[in-house]
């Protein structure tokens, strides 16, 4: 999300804040990974509605497409499928960092980004010349 809101000149404080219990499968549960929902809060950021009167679209198409490419070139939005670890076990946590998993995470997180950036610019509604 951070990455994502610097590409768009958003800067705030609060990212990093909002988004650390999304880190490690939500808070070490081994549940959806953690760059898939910094990815969709990014999107959320980048297309989400002002106020609760407003449509979801752009948005949720938008968070379809990239769900279905995530799943695509990954094959699970699961922390736990995506390590073969829990991290919420000290065991999980020691095997995780002796088979370098960070290197695999970093590339989640790098592709994520990188098809946030792509799908926000292909739903984002442009201006008339």
């Amino acid at each position: 999300m951070l990455a994502v809101a610097g590409y768009h000149n958003i800067q705030s404080d609060l990212i990093p804040r909002l988004a650390t219990g999304f880190c490690a499968g939500m808070a070490r549960t081994g549940r959806t990974c953690g760059a898939v929902s910094g990815g969709i809060m990014a999107i959320g950021l980048s297309l989400g509605r002002s106020s609760p009167d407003e449509s979801n679209d752009p948005c949720y198409p938008a968070v379809q497409a990239f769900l279905n490419g995530f799943i695509t070139q990954f094959g699970s939005l699961s922390c736990q499928d995506l390590t073969g670890v829990h991290l919420g076990t000290p065991e999980g946590q020691a095997a995780f960092w002796a088979s370098d998993q960070i290197t695999r995470c970093t590339d989640y997180v790098t592709h994520a980004t990188r098809l946030v950036v792509e799908i926000v610019d292909q739903y984002l509604p442009r201006s008339s010349p």
